[in-house]
């Protein structure tokens, strides 16, 4: 028997500010920028690489708390560090801005331990199979009819995505038009709305029937993820052939625990870069293969592309048009979608991606 153990060592981070291409909105929030949090673990000679969207406060706590948590462990005992870095947090609050602090590190741990080990992270994990399905995603509110046209109806032609998501909710009276526009852009493609909680439980009725006229065949977070009773209500009595999805805001096992057993959906969410990282995502894939529901990885498509091969009712990956632009400038190894699918490269250990430092300097916060 081989024995192997190398002990957590420096644990840096460093968060970027990265403007978007143009002013965007979604149904309850506008942004012009978005923060990538990057963190290196460092152990037995190698250095793993994770990071998080979030925000530059999480800087401190990765370096001071999750540290001093994780500090001299043994780095193949990875869900050991990440209850450690969970136990950390109890006084902080485990959800919100520590929990995509610890997805992080979790995936920088999960990350060097491959490297260690000479295995790509998906083999590591167990591929239940070898590319992912994607749709993209964006068709933000904020933008002209010209401009929804051209974002997604390229996603169709350039990348051969089967499905695309538009953004809805700021307007809702224009909503069913925005829709119309979609659809004779897209073709025969699946058509995805998101309102981000934008509307109460009658009016994503009455939109969600209107929406079925341009064949929208899934909506998302018609009301709050937080009023799983209106979630459960939407789901009842939307049109049949409309999939209802949430869950992109779930930080913890529990919060996927309680929407499940509300029975509040139809497909699982989950970002893990946000819901503590792979061995919290894998920890998602498990609950939603026991209630017999499909699981949708959230944004984040090159962190999510090795996990997503290991769980076994896995639906598709959004492919979002903030991240995978930044992935594509930033990082070494991101995937390239060909004929709507991105697959690992298993010839490179752990997840494969390899952070531009150089490339990034300009937007260190």
């Amino acid at each position: 028997m081989v024995e192997f153990a190398a002990k957590v060592g420096t644990v840096r981070a460093a968060a970027y500010r990265i403007p978007t291409d143009r002013p965007e909105a979604d149904g309850t929030f506008e942004w012009d920028a978005t923060t990538l949090v990057v963190v290196h673990v460092e152990a037995g000679g190698a250095r793993g690489l994770g990071y998080t969207y979030s925000d530059a406060s999480i800087v401190g706590l990765i370096q001071g708390v999750l540290h001093k948590a994780i500090a001299g462990r043994d780095v193949c005992d990875v869900t050991a560090c990440w209850q450690a870095m969970q136990r950390s947090v109890r006084n902080l609050g485990r959800e919100g801005l520590a929990a995509t602090a610890i997805s992080a590190v979790d995936v920088a741990l999960w990350d060097l331990k491959a490297r260690l080990l000479d295995l790509p992270l998906a083999s590591l994990l167990g591929r239940c199979r070898e590319t992912i399905p994607i749709y993209g995603s964006g068709g933000f509110t904020s933008y002209t009819d010209d401009e929804l046209r051209e974002q997604l109806g390229g996603w169709v032609e350039r990348d051969g995505c089967q499905w695309v998501k538009m953004k809805v909710g700021t307007h809702p009276a224009r909503d069913p038009h925005r829709v119309r526009v979609a659809r004779q852009a897209i073709g025969d493609a699946g058509l995805f709305v998101d309102a981000n909680g934008a509307y109460g439980v009658q009016q994503a009725l009455g939109l969600a029937r209107s929406f079925a006229a341009s064949e929208v065949r899934w909506f998302e977070e018609p009301v709050s993820s937080d009023d799983l009773a209106g979630l459960r209500q939407v789901r009842e009595r939307a049109p049949p052939a409309m999939d209802i999805a949430a869950g992109e805001y779930g930080y913890t096992t529990d919060y996927f625990r309680r929407m499940l057993e509300a029975q509040a959906i139809d497909v699982l969410q989950a970002d893990l870069t946000r819901c503590g990282g792979v061995t919290g995502f894998v920890q998602a894939g498990a609950l939603s293969a026991a209630h017999h529901i499909d699981l949708s990885a959230h944004c984040a498509p090159a962190l999510h592309l090795h996990a997503a091969c290991a769980v076994p009712r896995f639906r598709h990956q959004e492919w979002f048009h903030d991240h995978a632009r930044i992935e594509a400038r930033l990082f070494e190894g991101a995937p390239v979608p060909r004929d709507g699918l991105i697959r690992p490269d298993l010839s490179r250990p752990g997840h494969g991606l390899e952070f531009k430092a150089a490339d990034a300097q300009e937007f260190l916060q």
